[in-house]
């Protein structure tokens, strides 16, 4: 095959991935846009701007809906490139095993039900003098919440024993910062996930029969076959 034939079999390939999670790449390309004004406010106008979006709990007591969702396409400062890989590994796979809708209620339940509980962690903090006042107005945007929800319910995409390993991973992540760091945010990271992983009614029905030592045996096997094939 020529190196143009390469470049449009590429072309072609990468854009059947992106058709088949249309839900992930739309939520993508919106973070493209809203991190690119982000980028061209100062550093006073972001923090004001991201403010009046934030899922604190002087907002979330304001405005609730209108937060809840636009917090969600808003990030506190990340790469874009970061948050185009981690989609592509998390995101898009979920929605092309679930399917888009209950994909998409995965990270509505994970990003709502984690932003109440960890400001509900951080009212209780500030009641009780252990957390002071100011916090209730502490940004608080992005997607993380969802996506470590939606990385969770992957879970019951791997097959066991893969799956007891996975599980371990995400929990190895999300919840030893709860006690080390003890912030608002690392309670929501880990409740997402905890949200994630009681999402399983949502796997019913959807194959399960992802190996990671199968793939990697197909993987091997093409490129032995690849590499007889050039020489």
């Amino acid at each position: 095959m020529s190196a143009s034939g390469s470049v449009r079999a590429a072309a072609a390939a990468v854009w059947r991935w992106i058709r088949s999670a249309p839900g992930t790449y739309l939520w993508l390309a919106a973070l493209g846009v809203t991190t690119a004004i982000q980028l061209r406010l100062s550093p006073e106008e972001a923090r004001i701007w991201l403010g009046h979006r934030s899922t604190n709990l002087d907002r979330l007591g304001d405005d609730p809906i209108r937060v809840l969702i636009g917090s969600a396409f808003w990030t506190d400062g990340g790469g874009w490139l970061v948050y185009a890989v981690l989609f592509s590994l998390v995101h898009a796979n979920a929605e092309r095993w679930l399917g888009t809708l209950r994909w998409l209620v995965v990270v509505v339940l994970a990003h709502v039900g984690a932003t109440y509980l960890s400001q509900g962690v951080l009212l209780w903090a500030i009641r009780h003098d252990r957390a002071p006042e100011r916090a209730a107005f502490a940004l608080d945007v992005g997607v993380s919440y969802g996506l470590a929800g939606v990385a969770a319910v992957l879970a019951y995409r791997v097959l066991l024993p893969w799956r007891a390993l996975y599980v371990l991973g995400v929990l190895a992540v999300c919840v030893p910062p709860v006690f080390l760091d003890r912030t608002f945010t690392d309670v929501g990271h880990a409740g997402a996930a905890l949200i994630g992983f009681a999402c399983y009614p949502l796997t019913r029905g959807r194959d399960r029969g992802w190996n990671p030592t199968t793939r990697w045996r197909a993987f091997l096997t093409s490129r032995r076959v690849r590499r007889r094939l050039g020489g």
